[in-house]
């Protein structure tokens, strides 16, 4: 009796030997006729996947180092430093992000620190053609930066921008505008509307690294100060699968822009 039991089991550990699944999708290797299948997909009985499990919703959190050299015409030399937080959301081609920033701003007279204004908005990206990318979105600049220049009220943004990608390299501009809410001064500050745009190109040395370089246009939310104008250039880098990197110089042009301003951020995606 022992020895045939045991003779079962010597069959049953030969039969569970000669089993082999590499992808680990429940089918034999010798018949799998998909033999890499991802782990967060659901194969049939070829080995063939029918259905991915992996979630739609992603999201992304980004914290960033910012520094801006300011010399504005008629305005004191100030340098300012600002940490930055902003969380995205993406479910196929729709998202949303949300923003906010402490700054710390110093010159020769004065020491100021305190919240940026935040921001909340949504997007959707419409690809008509094949490379050609559409993105259009609307959202809602909220007040956390305290003023005494009446500029407190909630601002509305809405945006449209596009992309199209041909070999390694793309080709972009956007335009925005702004519905400035905030109530003028009389006889000290008046407030607009403003319209602002860019242009520029980039491309892909490597299939981890992204590079590009822009021309950005802006009205100034004030009426009697000129547009803003800078050249700015923009790194992405994926260091592996979650985590990411960016990093943006821009140059001003004009007398109403910031002379240097640097941007450092750290992100992770899931």
């Amino acid at each position: 009796m022992y020895k045939i039991l045991s003779f079962l089991l010597l069959l049953s550990a030969l039969e569970l030997s000669a089993f082999s699944d590499y992808d680990m999708d429940g089918v034999d290797d010798d018949v799998d006729q998909c033999p890499n299948t991802l782990m967060s997909e659901l194969a049939d009985i070829n080995g063939c996947t029918i259905k991915s499990l992996k979630s739609p919703h992603n999201f992304d959190i980004i914290v960033g180092l910012n520094f801006s050299q300011t010399s504005y015409e008629g305005l004191e030399k100030s340098d300012t430093t600002a940490t930055s937080l902003q969380i995205d959301y993406y479910y196929k081609n729709f998202s949303m992000q949300a923003s906010t920033s402490y700054y710390d701003s110093q010159s020769v007279a004065y020491n100021e620190d305190g919240m940026n204004d935040s921001f909340l908005g949504a997007y959707y990206k419409l690809s008509p053609v094949n490379k050609l990318d559409i993105r259009v979105g609307a959202g809602i600049i909220i007040s956390t930066y305290d003023s005494t220049l009446n500029n407190n009220n909630s601002d509305y943004v809405a945006s449209a921008n596009i992309s199209y990608i041909f070999d390694q390299t793309n080709v972009f501009g956007g335009y925005s505008f702004t519905i400035i809410n905030d109530d003028d001064i009389a006889g000290e500050i008046s407030y607009q509307n403003t319209n602002s745009y860019n242009a520029g190109i980039g491309f892909y040395p490597k299939d981890k690294l992204y590079l590009s370089a822009s021309y950005n246009y802006s009205d100034s939310i004030y009426t009697d100060v000129q547009t803003i104008q800078t050249a700015s250039l923009y790194a992405f880098y994926n260091i592996d699968a979650n985590w990411f990197t960016t990093f943006n110089y821009a140059y001003g042009l004009s007398e109403s822009a910031s002379d240097n301003y640097l941007s450092l951020r750290l992100g992770y995606y899931f």
